[in-house]
């Protein structure tokens, strides 16, 4: 299982952001099968995080990403672009 974490500063911390930003995420979730969460970083409300774990397969996964981000608008409400990783599960010694 795969992880993705979604971060970038929105260009207002208000309700129309956060609503816009849900409602792509329960769509993606709806696709996708994936809910995910949504985190602000502490003492500092504008850069926000989602989060998406236990992703089975990232290139599809990654490509509904990409269609709800379109379908919803959301680099309008961003101040610079959005920067995503995909983790994975690691052995450590």
């Amino acid at each position: 299982m795969f992880g993705y974490y979604i971060w970038y500063r929105v260009r207002a911390d208000d309700r129309e952001t956060d609503t816009l930003i849900r409602s792509m995420m329960a769509r993606l979730a709806c696709r996708s099968g994936v809910s995910g969460r949504l985190m602000k970083k502490c003492g500092e409300p504008r850069l926000w995080m989602e989060v998406y774990e236990s992703v089975a397969d990232p290139e599809a996964f990654a490509a509904k990403l990409a269609q709800a981000v379109a379908e919803f608008d959301v680099e309008m409400f961003c101040e610079d672009s959005r920067h995503s990783e995909c983790f994975q599960p690691g052995e450590f010694c």
